[in-house]
């Protein structure tokens, strides 16, 4: 039995409302009581205490039956924004997104460096810019999320990140010492992002939920019991160096055979180009060899399926999921994925219900960057978005056109 004082009690009821008004985008005061079972009084007051806020806005609905047109609340989106930033090896991707997870600016930027004090100049500025966009509106920037590739520990202080070749640094501190803003600097591993927005913006009833990336290196994000699993320190989920062939080629980790070395896209861009002694392989190049039918690049596809089906049926039989999610741009284009990895994974043991390709591909780690920031920022404890603009009410608090920059 959960117990607390007045003021503890009010805050859950705060929460409970906020992610009702969320959920259902416009609801009246009577709505939210009978679906909250929170009393008209509690509700009248927390209200008012949130329009005061302006967290929230009324508008009057429009209706064609006899009597008063009930008066509706909904999130005021533009109340504040958060900047979710996916800091990968080789490039940073910069999203803002309004309170109800909109996108209003993104930005791309290509790395040509992997030294730490080049990147932490990049993103401060970055960081900067955006708190000075939002300044005008009601909080302002209220959040920023990094996910990095790489193993960060449950202190937001990263361990190593190996293609980078990062050891113990502390990125969160290193930023706010830099931007010296008031703004909230957090820090996650990019694969539980990842997974988070596939639970916020797909997957709302998946309570066991793996997200799988395999793209740069593999990592894994984990939903349990609709909670992220980080494990003991916070690096659960490193499965791109679960070993799956003993003895195999050697990781930058320090092992041999590790998953990644055989599922990420650049080993098998590596891989094809050098049985089609082609100095590099490109997702073009592939996408092109998949139309030609080409004999060698399907080969070396059917090998991947292979490596792939070892690597999911290990993590099938320890995490016994309902949902898998896999997040790979090549996967996209072979004919037939999910059935081929499906054909490949033949045990008896392992369990699961449903296994898919991810709709948000590269932008999973902004996306749930910025999702974990919102939720943060509103305090509600868990957060259900919808990807489209429709969805979201105008009212008094107009959304704005996203602008994209490479």
């Amino acid at each position: 039995m959960v117990t607390g004082d007045g003021a503890y009690i009010k805050k859950i009821n705060r929460s409970i409302i906020l992610k009702r008004i969320i959920e259902y985008g416009m609801i009246s005061r009577a709505d939210l009581s009978k679906i909250t079972g929170l009393n008209k009084a509690t509700i009248s007051v927390q209200v008012a205490n949130l329009l005061e806020e302006e967290l929230i806005y009324e508008t009057q609905q429009e209706h064609h039956a006899v009597g008063r047109r009930p008066i509706m609340l909904s999130i005021n989106r533009d109340a504040g924004y958060v900047l979710g930033i996916d800091l990968d090896y080789n490039k940073i991707q910069f999203t803002s997104t309004d309170l109800l997870g909109y996108p209003v600016h993104s930005e791309a930027i290509t790395l040509k460096s992997d030294n730490y004090h080049e990147i932490v100049q990049i993103v401060a500025k970055h960081i900067k810019a955006s708190f000075k966009e939002f300044s005008s509106s009601r909080y302002g920037l209220v959040g920023v999320m990094i996910g990095i590739h790489g193993t960060v520990n449950n202190d937001e202080h990263i361990d190593f990140v190996p293609k980078l070749q990062w050891y113990n640094k502390n990125l969160k501190t290193d930023l706010e010492n830099e931007v010296d803003l008031n703004v909230t600097i957090n820090i996650e591993n990019n694969a539980n992002l990842s997974v988070y927005a596939e639970r916020v913006y797909n997957h709302h009833q998946s309570d066991n939920l793996l997200s799988i990336n395999l793209s740069s290196g593999i990592g894994a994000g984990m939903m349990l019991d609709g909670e992220l699993h980080k494990g003991y320190h916070g690096y659960a989920g490193e499965m791109g160096h679960m070993i799956v062939s003993p003895g195999g080629k050697a990781c930058r980790c320090g092992n041999h055979g590790c998953w990644e070395l055989y599922n990420s896209e650049p080993s098998l861009f590596a891989a094809l180009a050098e049985k089609l002694d082609k100095p590099t392989i490109t997702h073009k190049d592939v996408k092109r060899l998949i139309k030609e039918k080409d004999t060698v690049t399907f080969e070396q596809l059917d090998a991947y399926i292979t490596y792939l089906a070892i690597g999911l049926n290990n993590v099938i039989n320890l995490y016994n999921p309902e949902t898998i999610v896999l997040n790979c741009e090549v996967l996209e284009m072979y004919p037939n994925t999910i059935r081929e990895i499906k054909h490949n994974l033949k045990s008896n043991v392992s369990q699961y219900r449903e296994i898919s390709l991810s709709e948000l591909g590269g932008k999973a780690c902004v996306m749930g960057a910025s999702a974990l920031a919102i939720k943060q920022f509103l305090e509600v404890p868990e957060l259900f978005l919808d990807r489209t603009e429709n969805h979201i009410p105008s009212g008094n608090a107009e959304g704005k056109r996203m602008k994209s920059v490479k």
